[in-house]
């Protein structure tokens, strides 16, 4: 439907409606209208600017667990992408003025300048708890309809988040180059599945030309760019519905490119050496998540952002047509696979990837050691090829 802004002062009321027939009440908060999604909770304290612009919230419907948001405002350097991608923002207490000497408008302001519909004065805590309880689920916020009866029988009908194939609708329709800072050291092709654009700028200064790639991009176009490593990128949807990713990542496991996969490209990687996925409960949103790697039981502090998760054995190796898997990483809150390694017979690492945020945008910098990693990994290829020339 239409959206248009109120000034905070002419908030209307809105209402919101889970599919099992849950109902809140609030305020309107950025654009006036109606929008449906999955609803999901983020446990971030801060950086929803980071968030409201990550293509991996596409067609979900955000809660802030933290209970005042928008008190930085809202400036232009801390995008992750050309725009907000999230269905609907829901927040308990919106701030009246942002305070920060880099904002340049209000949260309130932007949502709406992007027709994006939200929602205020929620009880956020009891939302967040019904969700932890039943699940992510479908969902409708309205600051048009009043009738509860008539928003959910529109929320029961909108699409559900299994089986959806979304990478598509958020990837660059071109291929575009980021190039190296300082000297350039190696080429990277990496796929956008739903790319935060501090990634290839965390590539970027480790001396990596960055060619960011459509989802669409076949094997043959990533082969041409003769890349000494290939990344897949965050994205939404579901992985057992992408099949296309899958099979470009088995070509370039094929080939024995080094591979670095972070959040959905750890659930393609997954899917790519036979395991299988499934949907979590309630997910995972968040900047305060801990993981273990299971190499040197040290516990990271993580950013996350996944509704689902990889089904692997979280002990011993897995033989596969590329080598032998194993879980590196799991969440201690719930023991979920949070990062897989490829290695040869003497346990070599050929190809990882983490089912977190080692850009840290927003989040904490525990993880920011994976791209040295992948550094690591492509020097070491070439060493081992440049050897062999000689040889």
């Amino acid at each position: 439907m239409p959206a248009t802004s109120p000034a905070p002062s002419t908030r209307v009321p809105a209402l919101l409606v889970l599919e099992d027939g849950t109902t809140f009440t609030g305020s309107s908060f950025g654009a006036v209208g109606e929008t449906f999604g999955e609803a999901v909770f983020s446990t971030a304290m801060s950086g929803y600017q980071e968030t409201l612009t990550d293509p991996s919230y596409h067609r979900q419907v955000v809660v802030a667990t933290a209970p005042h948001i928008g008190n930085t405002g809202w400036n232009d350097e801390d995008d992750e992408s050309s725009r907000i991608w999230v269905a609907g923002y829901v927040v308990r207490d919106a701030a009246r003025v942002p305070s920060s000497w880099r904002s340049r408008r209000t949260l309130d302001d932007e949502l709406a300048r992007q027709g994006v519909v939200g929602m205020c004065d929620v009880d956020t805590r009891a939302l967040t708890r019904h969700l932890r309880e039943r699940g992510a689920m479908r969902v409708g916020i309205s600051s048009l309809e009043t009738d509860r009866a008539a928003l959910l029988a529109r929320v029961q009908q909108a699409p559900e988040m299994t089986g959806a194939h979304l990478a598509d609708e958020v990837t660059t329709p071109t291929a575009y180059v980021v190039p190296a800072r300082a000297e350039k050291r190696f080429t990277v092709a990496a796929v956008d599945l739903g790319i935060k654009s501090m990634t290839p700028y965390r590539l970027a200064e480790r001396g990596i030309e960055t060619h960011v790639l459509p989802a669409t991009t076949s094997w043959a176009q990533v082969e041409a760019l003769h890349p000494d490593g290939v990344f897949f990128s965050n994205g939404p949807g579901d992985p057992g519905a992408t099949e296309d990713a899958v099979s470009l990542l088995r070509s370039v496991l094929d080939a024995g490119v080094p591979y670095f996969g972070i959040c959905f490209g750890n659930q393609i990687f997954g899917r790519a050496l036979g395991f299988g996925t499934y949907k979590l409960r309630y997910g995972h949103r968040g900047i305060n998540q801990p993981v273990m790697d299971l190499s040197t039981r040290k516990v990271e502090v993580t950013a996350h952002n996944h509704g689902f998760a990889v089904d692997a054995p979280r002990e011993g190796r897995t033989r596969t047509p590329y080598g032998w898997a194993r879980v590196s990483h799991v969440g201690l809150n719930d023991d979920v696979v949070e990062g897989l390694a490829l290695e040869d017979e003497d346990g070599a690492l050929l190809s990882f990837s983490v089912q977190y945020h080692p850009e840290a945008a927003a989040g904490p910098h525990d993880a920011s050691y994976l791209f040295d990693r992948f550094v690591d990994l492509m020097g070491s290829r070439s060493l081992a090829q440049a050897q062999g020339t000689k040889n």
